[in-house]
């Protein structure tokens, strides 16, 4: 097993690992947690099909600040919802 495999099957797990962590979790902070996760796989898929070019290296290192952007905005959309609902989970569908 050399390390470009390691790397794709490591990928493939951490992204498997938190669609599920996405799909079965109700509370938003684990949500957006499972997102980065979800991320942080792609990222390391990427790298590892990558061959010696510099251009993926430099789109995942924009990615990655483009993550780190959006998991700002998504935690301040979170404590939004937890100062209008006071619980940080999604209101059900007309439970108003």
């Amino acid at each position: 097993m050399n390390a470009v495999l390691l790397y794709a099957l490591a990928g493939a797990g951490l992204f498997t690992l938190a669609l599920y962590a996405l799909i079965m979790h109700q509370h938003l902070l684990r949500k957006i947690l499972a997102i980065n996760i979800m991320g942080s796989g792609v990222f390391l898929i990427l790298v590892a099909l990558a061959e010696q070019t510099p251009i993926v290296h430099a789109m995942v290192i924009t990615g990655i600040v483009v993550a780190v952007s959006a998991t700002a905005l998504a935690l301040a959309l979170m404590l939004r919802v937890v100062a209008e609902t006071g619980q940080a989970k999604l209101p059900e569908k007309g439970a108003e």
